[in-house]
């Protein structure tokens, strides 16, 4: 009797699986081709994907999938908007090619707005041609500049994945997400030039719960920003350099910033980096607070400034500082940091006077100079703290 019951059990697991399977083969699969997308590298198919797009929005049968083949396609400006009627999936095994030029009048290239359950995944790449917009970029010496597009946003982005992809040479950011929640994003190849401007990898803005793992960004700006309004972000397993490091900032130049609470940056490798883990404020009135980060596990080499706090953050004379920072600065950890410093400042905290850093806790940091034999330093002030363990550079508060 327990046989047969044995042999039932495993007899209706099999139907099961095998019409989960059935359902999964009969999710409607949308191909831009169908819609006119021609994959000569030249012709705009713009037109195509979005009918594509919306067709796949439109549909009830399940999860949609709109299927980019291999291939070169030329994109304009596009956006995709939800919200759908179910999940879907974009599938990008061809590469999409970002017409040449500055592109002043859109500040994105590609937009996902107002989805849930959206995937993008296949191996595809992102050029953004960014050789051909990078000279008219004024950021460098105007704060007020006239940005150039980001390669991918996504907007109002839920419950969502973004894998496998690669992005080359981006305008401005590679990928930017604003008032997303619960978004893994994952196996992400960037690359830009170091001397390619305002080029971040990922940027995080008002989103809560974004995970970014095993992935490999070589740029020329901040390989992660987390900017204001984030909570839980949550990054792992990151090779960033060339680059200037993943920052939170910067924070305090604007009236009514929402506060950063809760990032956790593990088991990450900078390389060749302008900055390791930085966090960056204005010099203004406005207040907010940068909270409840943690960054461990971290192997620096060569970086110039493996750890900074930068209060007086100002990237282009004159700021018109007139107040210290008013972000507050608290409960901070930074735990089994080691490596080499190409500089001989290799902890660097510039708190505000008029609201010091609080909470810092420094745990077994293990860093030498790339030249033998060169000591090396921690500059503080305004810090408030404890250290744990071992500390070399020796601590400054």
């Amino acid at each position: 009797m327990d046989q047969k019951l044995g042999f039932a059990s495993v007899f209706f697991a099999i139907i099961f699986l095998l019409f989960s399977l059935a359902g999964a083969d009969n999710a409607k699969v949308f191909d831009v081709r169908n819609y006119g997308a021609v994959a000569d590298g030249q012709t705009d198919n713009r037109k195509a994907f979005v009918e594509a797009w919306n067709e796949a929005c439109k549909s009830q049968k399940g999860t949609s999938r709109v299927y980019i083949p291999k291939g070169v396609y030329m994109l304009g400006t596009v956006e995709f908007l939800g919200p759908c009627i179910g999940p879907i999936t974009v599938l990008m095994f061809g590469d999409l090619r970002a017409p040449k030029g500055p592109s002043l009048s859109t500040e994105n290239w590609i937009t996902f707005r107002y989805v849930n359950k959206l995937i993008v995944k296949g191996g595809g790449t992102l050029d953004g041609q960014g050789a051909s917009a990078w000279p008219y970029n004024e950021c460098n010496k105007n704060n007020n500049c006239q940005t150039l597009p980001i390669s991918m946003k996504f907007d109002f982005v839920t419950n969502s994945r973004i894998k496998n992809i690669r992005s080359l040479n981006s305008k401005n950011a590679h990928f930017s997400f604003f008032a997303c929640k619960n978004v893994n994003v994952s196996r992400i190849a960037i690359s830009a030039p170091v001397d390619s401007p305002n080029t971040d990898g990922i940027k995080i803005g008002s989103s809560t719960n974004i995970r970014i793992s095993s992935s490999r960004i070589s740029t020329g700006d901040d390989c992660v920003a987390i900017i204001t309004g984030c909570r839980n972000i949550g990054i792992s397993n990151v090779y960033c350099g060339p680059g200037h490091g993943i920052s939170v900032g910067s924070l305090g130049r604007t009236q009514g910033e929402d506060d950063v609470n809760g990032l956790v940056v593990r088991n990450c490798t900078f390389s060749g980096t302008d900055n390791g883990v930085r966090i960056k404020t204005w010099e203004s009135p406005w207040t907010s607070t940068a909270s409840s980060f943690i960054f461990e596990d971290i192997f620096m080499d060569k970086v110039r400034n493996p750890i900074i706090v930068d209060q007086t953050y100002c990237p282009h004379p004159p700021c018109n500082q007139q107040t210290a920072s008013h972000v507050q600065i608290r409960d901070v950890t930074y735990r089994n940091i080691w490596g080499t410093s190409s500089s001989q400042i290799a902890v660097s905290m510039k708190c505000s006077k008029s609201f010091p850093c609080k909470n810092i806790v420094m745990k077994n940091i293990n860093l030498a100079h790339v030249g033998r034999g060169v000591p090396l330093q921690s500059l503080c002030s305004f810090v408030q703290g404890r250290v744990y363990g071992r500390q070399n550079p020796p601590p400054c508060f």
